[in-house]
């Protein structure tokens, strides 16, 4: 049975209980499952490696003690020990900053999480049925994927899911170009479930030839998110990649004075796709300096890119097409961007990428450190036959092969062409470039040339009658 098909059942219990109200309820209730199940495979194999080592989830309370055995606790005893033992030593551990990072870890994944679940029994049948899955094994462990997608695919229908997921093959594309190297820093500040960081790391992976670059692809990942749910997800999703002390803070990367950034919060690379559309509230606006200050999140978030990155840094963003033409505060926020950045390209997406979330054109805009003399601008071509992209027909990796086989040697084409800092300028940073060879064949015709061709297919049609009435003759 694939794992898939063992989440499906899972939920499929969860809807009978009483105390599980919707999707968000009961990812929730799995994810910090889950998260159990796969920190106690992780601790033995900690334990296996290591003469010393000390568990950090404490006897009595470890996945394999009180879950594992299908024929364990269950009804009101089950009930009572996860709500009264179980999540009250989590919640009511006294740590200090000098505890052990895994412990911290585990006490901040469960400090928002709940046990919704009313029923012991039906607990002990979702208990079972998520022991089908066997962490141990590496096939079950890549299989992790399945349960990600089927627990994305629910996140729709639990309202803002948007602000969770970026297509793989846009994540991958992404990665690829920024092309990290092991020895650098990667960060995602709104890394959601963390797509952006599970690529870079695989990216990162295949560059690891000893024990000493190993330790380098310990702390190469760095993300933050606010919400608990998706937080909990990209930190399960770290340990299973092998990640042992996952860098993911559950925190508001907005929450901080820009302006107190030091050398030392400063990264290498930055991959995100932050949310757009949103509304941060008024405090958060005081942490930028003043012709910067703005409620739009996705603004933000790309001025905080511009102070977390290093001298020699380089990233990558998925920005709204309203943050290329728009004016006031974004005006200063391009004007500030290309003066100490070299935007050296833009990649138009068609509509539909982000489907079902958002209809919104968006853009994949590629920076490193330097001034900005021209922009590369690449308009992404829909496959034949698609008039957009759809939840059913989505944007696949093998669609980016054109732009990768571009990349390194540019030229203008039909998909393809550049503007000056100057035309940039002249147009008061508005980067709302249009594709010219499009433009071409859209222009709007002068009215005696629109006369003259309406004339020629009228003079035509009459010729088509006249040798159809002969015909019939």
């Amino acid at each position: 049975m694939s794992i898939s098909v063992t989440i499906k059942s899972v939920q499929d219990i969860m809807r009978q209980d009483a105390g599980v109200d919707g999707d968000a309820q009961r990812i929730s209730q799995l994810v910090w499952m889950l998260f159990l199940k796969v920190f106690d495979s992780k601790e033995k194999e900690w334990d296996a490696l290591s003469d010393d080592y000390k568990y950090i989830i404490p006897g009595g309370l470890r996945w394999s003690d009180w879950a594992e055995n299908d024929e364990g606790i269950t009804g009101d005893e089950l009930l009572d020990f996860v709500n009264n033992i179980l999540f009250k030593t989590f919640k009511d551990w006294q740590l200090t900053e000098k505890s052990d990072p895994k412990t911290l870890l585990v006490k901040s994944l469960f400090e928002d999480s709940y046990n919704y679940m009313k029923s012991g029994t039906l607990m002990r049948s979702v208990i079972n049925k998520l022991n089908e899955i066997d962490f141990d094994k590496v096939s079950d462990r890549h299989l992790f994927n399945d349960i990600y997608e089927n627990i994305l695919k629910d996140l729709q229908s639990a309202g803002n899911s948007g602000e969770y997921y970026t297509p793989r093959a846009v994540t991958q594309f992404m990665v690829d170009m920024v092309n990290p190297q092991l020895g650098e820093q990667v960060l995602d500040f709104a890394c959601g479930t963390g797509g952006f960081l599970v690529c870079a790391l695989e990216h990162l992976r295949k560059q690891v030839k000893n024990i000493e670059d190993e330790a380098k692809l310990q702390t190469a990942i760095l993300g933050v998110e606010k919400k608990p749910l998706p937080h909990m997800l990209c930190t399960t999703n770290m340990i299973l990649h092998n990640i042992d002390n996952p860098q993911i803070k559950h925190d508001n990367s907005l929450s901080y004075p820009v302006k107190d950034i030091k050398v030392k919060d400063k990264v290498d690379i930055i991959l995100t796709n932050p949310p757009f559309g949103g509304i941060e509230e008024d405090g958060i606006q005081d942490n930028f300096p003043t012709q910067f200050k703005t409620k739009e999140t996705a603004d933000l978030f790309l001025i905080l890119l511009m102070y977390r990155l290093k001298q020699t840094g380089r990233a990558a963003i998925v920005l709204p097409d309203g943050f290329l033409f728009g004016e006031g505060v974004k005006t200063a926020i391009k004007e500030k961007l290309l003066s100490e950045f070299n935007l050296h390209t833009i990649v138009r997406l068609p509509n539909g990428v982000f489907a079902p979330y958002t209809g919104i054109n968006t853009n994949l805009l590629f920076l490193e450190r330097g001034r900005t003399e021209e922009i590369w601008f690449y308009e992404h071509q829909l496959p034949i036959g698609y008039k957009n992209y759809t939840k059913t027909k989505p944007i696949k990796i093998d669609e980016f092969d054109a732009e990768k086989a571009w990349w390194n040697d540019r030229k203008e084409t039909e998909c393809a062409w550049k503007v000056t800092i100057e035309e940039i300028k002249v147009r008061n940073y508005n980067l709302d470039f249009k594709n010219p060879a499009t433009q071409i064949e859209n222009e709007i015709q002068s009215p005696h040339k629109i006369i003259k061709k309406t004339a020629k297919c009228l003079l035509r049609s009459t010729q088509i009658l006249n040798e159809i009435e002969e015909m019939l003759k």
